[in-house]
């Protein structure tokens, strides 16, 4: 978890990060946004994140390298990082991303490339905010 300045500023930290990298964002998930679409048809009262997407990214090496050690290494793919804000702490944004849990060489590349994605998008953003 790396705290950052504020939303627009850290997505766009982390998309310059990624870019830095030589990789490529394929997407970005509005999650925020279909926890609302939801909320009413599952009963729930509020959604307890006021911003809230994920951005997903891909390295071709490092797929590669992951599903050569083990096909099913795929799950891993594609890289992302959920970038959000809670109701419960409005000024804070939060970027958070699934370890890859350094189990073979190509897991433990991964796990580098997210730490070093985030941090970086961390420093750019405090710098913007």
């Amino acid at each position: 978890m790396v705290e950052a300045g504020d939303f627009r500023s850290t997505h766009e930290a982390l998309v310059e990060a990624v870019e830095a990298e030589g990789l490529i964002v394929g997407a970005v998930i509005p999650f925020g946004r279909m926890l609302d679409r939801t909320a009413g048809a599952l009963e729930a009262e509020m959604n307890p994140l006021v911003e809230a997407e994920i951005v997903q990214f891909c390295s071709a090496g490092l797929a590669w390298q992951m599903v050569v050690e083990d096909p099913g290494q795929i799950a891993f793919c594609p890289l992302s990082v959920a970038i959000y804000v809670t109701a419960a702490e409005p000024g804070r944004v939060t970027m958070v991303y699934r370890s890859t849990g350094g189990a073979t060489p190509a897991r433990i590349k991964a796990e580098a490339l997210l730490f070093r994605l985030v941090e970086r998008a961390a420093e750019l953003a405090r710098l913007r905010w």
